[in-house]
């Protein structure tokens, strides 16, 4: 019987002890509503791909059981399936194990930072709290919280448009010209020998004066006539030895240009004449290019002396010189020069227009690249730039302007080939620039940064492109510093991203952009600074714009506030 009577007790308590400590994690769940959970932020952001956010948690004096384990599990819960994250691991302070203590007399806390890959599915989502408890492995479930809903993709609306870098064409459409002829006269004689008159100078001369008054692509823009005579001599012979042949002079030419017929075009305002008594600086010219013998004695007389006198009998002293001088330097002085100057029109920008459709292969190189700038259709503009490309296989323009327009045109490959070819050319700053375009298109994002980084003497280009990898790398104030003084969407993303809200507003408005995607980024800055009327006139435009943006916002955590309200409901119905 005394046996049976301690059984009996044993048993009621080990039942006792069971009921206690079961006791002590319902307490546990019974005042779970004392505890706060909290996330930051408030509403999850996606920043380069990734979601972060810290969670914490504290429990009140009394609740956590001292022999009591905890698991709180984060969980992301979104449409078609969950994510949960790495568990936060807590014990009592009689647990022997080396997870966070909870004290039973004076509570506690925890904070846990995390952070997850986003999934597209995940825009319209809640994080919540799994959290169970356990004594001697005796779970016990104490609940889920919820702490947050959706989460914020703004970062995404970045527009993946690259600056590219465009060579320029070297064209200009009056070019100079001229053509020069000479006449030779014997000494102290000023008449005209046929000889001279059937030199091979003077009948391209005079060819080229009828060509040119014929052509309309040149105009005419003067001839000149210079007489000379030799500085050997008296000054007074010199002087009228020099005017007369001018007197020659013109009137050969005047009877050339009768005699064409183009007398009427070339008028004689356009004819201009001198007269040069004794060619000192044609006769130190030619001495210095001579190798007469004692040629620097005679360049140190005209150098001393200025007076011509003086000079021609220095130099007549210096006998065995002086006759090699009559018959080599002197000749040629005593004659009348011409040259004709023209210019050389180019076509109009109507007439190129009308040669890149119908005779595209007459263009010369600078034409071609001229050409397709002015052509405003892509794929017109790209058959152009591939044209000269081919044409001219060593320029590294045409390959590089072709790897532009393709880029514009959506064919990314294409391009990348054509900048490869200009690459091997010439791996300039405008080249680097491109390729790293082709890269951010095609997602390789730390490609690009290399190749714009490497680029930066090609101007705001790499600079602007830094700017769009800064944003989707989530480092907004860096992105502004890249982006500079520009005002354009992206700039005012940055901005918003940056929490520099009014700066945004600004940018948006400075840069006039009317499109569908700058209306929804203007409804975003009104959620974020709560103006209702901001938010909901914008968005009303956006969707009239881009009807897709209807979808999007009706799971844009952006938004969230708005989402029963009746107004928004309409709009994106």
């Amino acid at each position: 019987m005394k046996k049976y009577y301690f059984s009996k007790l044993a048993i009621l308590l080990s039942l006792a002890i069971v009921i206690s400590s079961c006791g002590g994690i319902k307490k546990m769940k019974d005042l779970a509503n004392t505890v706060k959970y909290d996330v930051s932020p408030k509403v999850l952001e996606m920043n380069n791909g990734e979601v972060s956010l810290t969670i914490t948690g504290n429990y009140p004096a009394k609740y956590f059981n001292k022999k009591a384990t905890m698991t709180v599990t984060p969980v992301v819960k979104y449409d078609g399936g969950q994510l949960e994250l790495k568990p936060i691991k807590l014990q009592g302070e009689e647990i022997q194990a080396n997870d966070k203590v909870i004290n039973y007399t004076s509570g506690g806390s925890f904070s846990n930072s995390d952070k997850f890959t986003f999934k597209d599915e995940m825009m319209l989502s809640q994080v919540e709290l799994k959290v169970t408890a356990a004594y001697k492995n005796k779970p016990m479930d104490i609940g889920n919280y919820k702490l947050a809903d959706g989460i914020i993709i703004t970062p995404r609306m970045v527009r993946m448009d690259p600056k590219t870098v465009m060579l320029a064409d070297k064209f200009v459409r009056v070019v100079p010209d001229s053509k020069e002829a000479a006449i030779n006269y014997v000494i102290n004689r000023f008449d005209l020998r046929p000889t001279e008159l059937k030199k091979e100078d003077v009948v391209a001369m005079n060819d080229y004066v009828k060509n040119v008054a014929s052509n309309p692509k040149y105009q005419v823009k003067g001839i000149e006539m210079a007489s000379y005579a030799s500085p050997d001599g008296p000054l007074p012979l010199n002087t009228k030895l020099s005017e007369e042949r001018e007197n020659t002079a013109i009137k050969f030419l005047k009877e050339e240009l009768k005699k064409d017929k183009i007398d009427k075009v070339v008028k004689d305002s356009l004819l201009s004449k001198t007269h040069t008594p004794e060619d000192w600086d044609g006769f130190k010219a030619a001495m210095e290019k001579s190798n007469i013998k004692d040629k620097e004695l005679v360049l140190r007389v005209l150098s001393m002396y200025s007076d011509p006198d003086v000079r021609n009998k220095e130099i007549m002293h210096i006998a065995e010189a002086f006759e090699v001088i009559k018959e080599q330097i002197l000749p040629p002085l005593r004659r009348s020069k011409f040259v004709v100057k023209v210019n050389a029109v180019g076509f109009s920008d109507e007439e190129m227009l009308q040669l890149a459709d119908s005779k595209p292969d007459t263009f010369k190189l600078e034409e071609i690249l001229y050409a397709a700038n002015l052509v405003q259709d892509l794929n017109k503009k790209a058959a152009l730039y591939k044209k000269a490309s081919e044409k001219f296989p060593s320029d590294v323009r045409a390959k590089n302007n072709l790897g532009c327009v393709l880029i514009q045109l959506g064919k990314i490959d294409e391009a990348k080939e054509a900048l490869e070819a200009a690459k091997n050319i010439e791996n300039s700053d405008a080249v680097k620039t491109n390729l790293g375009a082709i890269a951010l298109l095609k997602g390789d994002l730390t490609g690009a940064e290399e190749l714009f980084t490497a680029a930066m003497g090609a101007g705001e280009a790499p600079s602007y492109n830094l700017g769009i990898i800064c944003i989707t790398k989530g480092t907004y104030e860096k992105a502004i510093a890249y982006f500079g003084n520009a005002s354009v969407y992206n700039v005012a993303l940055a901005k918003l991203l940056n929490k520099n809200y009014d700066a945004a507003i600004t940018t948006l408005q400075n840069s006039k952009d009317e499109s569908a995607q700058a209306y929804y980024l203007r409804a975003v800055l009104g959620a974020r600074t709560e103006n209702s009327d901001m938010v909901l006139n914008n968005l009303r435009t956006a969707v009239g714009k881009d009807v897709k943006l209807k979808t999007y916002a009706k799971k844009d955590a952006e938004l969230l506030k708005y989402f029963n309200d009746e107004t928004f409901k309409s709009i994106v119905q």
